[in-house]
């Protein structure tokens, strides 16, 4: 029986990564170890508590004011006594927060294989996003198995020499996630307050954001909802006191709703009930397009591009007077909406837990 650690910390990752933990429970040529590093604290747990996965190892690495340095320090230290304490025969990892970095760094230097699941995403700029981008380039100099979501996700690892045989193509596992999250019975006092409008659904929290580029996204969003009597703008806010003090902007407005981050049940069926999204995250942009929502993407570049080339994704920036008119656009142009909300997803088909599974055994069989 091999032995599978699987590592994350944050909230996104906790909602890709729990349906692939409960796929490898399932299996019993594994035994499988979790460990989170608490670099989220309780939007962590709200996913860990829906999907029912227990954690073998909690590092709680959280504290205030916590910094890029505080973290990747102690989630490094935290897992030198995990892996020797389990000794893992591989370590999985997802995407590409400091947890990532730390996580894989920590295993290569105990010589512990690493699988990286959401592999290959690029966009070949280091300070953008910051600091996903290094970390996730830096885990796929280390890892032994690359998971990509995309044919494009491959390429951009075949392209920088990685072994064809080591890459697969799995699909997304957030994609398996939203099978098990979304249904038509849920609803909540959000949805309520929405009803009977155009709901639109904002997130915004990004690193190289804070700051001004916050600030002028939020006035061309108050703008365009201002102009449509039809919509409500509904923003679960980050916690970050960054995003907390910039979001002071969009207060006061009826037909916009400020609330607390909500638990992944939640978020999820307000993608697959609102009209729809401006965001600066990536998942959500692989999370939308399975329902066919259209998205403006807060960014000037994003690792996500077979979105914007199927068309259910589009970059408008941060610039105020950009966000104001692109947000007017999908609010007004009911031809450029349907273009957008007609776009297939690429991003799999719900069934990427199951091949990386496969993957692994297919490895370990060989070796």
């Amino acid at each position: 029986m091999k032995r599978i650690l699987v590592v994350f910390g944050t909230r996104p990752e906790a909602i890709k990564m729990c349906p692939l933990v409960l796929a490898l429970k399932k299996t019993p040529a594994f035994k499988t170890v979790v460990c989170v590093t608490g670099q989220h604290r309780e939007m962590l747990d709200q996913v860990l508590g829906f999907f029912k996965v227990t954690p073998d190892h909690d590092l709680c690495v959280m504290r205030e004011r916590q910094t890029l340095f505080d973290i990747t320090f102690r989630v490094m230290e935290g897992l030198r006594g995990v892996y020797g304490q389990e000794l893992p025969d591989a370590v999985l990892v997802h995407g590409d927060t400091p947890t990532t970095f730390a996580a894989a760094l920590a295993a290569f230097y105990m010589k512990i294989p690493v699988g990286h699941v959401e592999a290959g995403l690029r966009t070949y700029d280091i300070y953008a996003p910051f600091p996903e981008e290094f970390d996730r380039q830096a885990a796929g100099l280390i890892a032994k198995w690359h998971f990509a979501p995309t044919e494009r996700a491959r390429q951009n690892l075949l392209s920088e020499g990685k072994d064809p045989r080591a890459v697969y193509i799995t699909g997304n596992t957030v994609i398996d996630a939203l099978k098990l999250t979304t249904g038509k019975g849920f609803t909540d006092d959000a949805l309520a307050w929405a009803e009977g409008s155009r709901m639109v659904l904002l997130t915004a929290h990004r690193r190289e954001n804070w700051g001004g580029p916050l600030e002028r996204i939020f006035r061309g969003v108050r703008r365009a909802v201002e102009e449509t009597p039809d919509v409500k703008l509904l923003f679960p806010v980050h916690h970050n006191p960054v995003v907390r003090r910039a979001a002071e902007l969009l207060r006061g407005f009826e037909r916009i709703r400020l609330i607390e981050p909500v638990d992944v049940l939640a978020f999820h069926n307000y993608i697959a009930r609102c009209y729809m999204i401006l965001t600066d995250s990536g998942g959500i942009q692989e999370e939308a397009s399975a329902f066919g929502k259209p998205v403006l993407v807060l960014r000037d570049v994003t690792e996500r591009p077979e979105g914007v080339e199927a068309g259910t994704l589009k970059l408008v920036g941060t610039e105020e007077e950009a966000v104001y008119q692109g947000f007017l656009r999908l609010l007004t142009d009911r031809t450029e909406y349907g273009r957008m909300s007609r776009a297939v997803s690429p991003y799999g088909d719900g069934h990427a837990c199951e091949r990386i599974v496969n993957a692994l055994l297919d490895s370990f069989r060989e070796n």
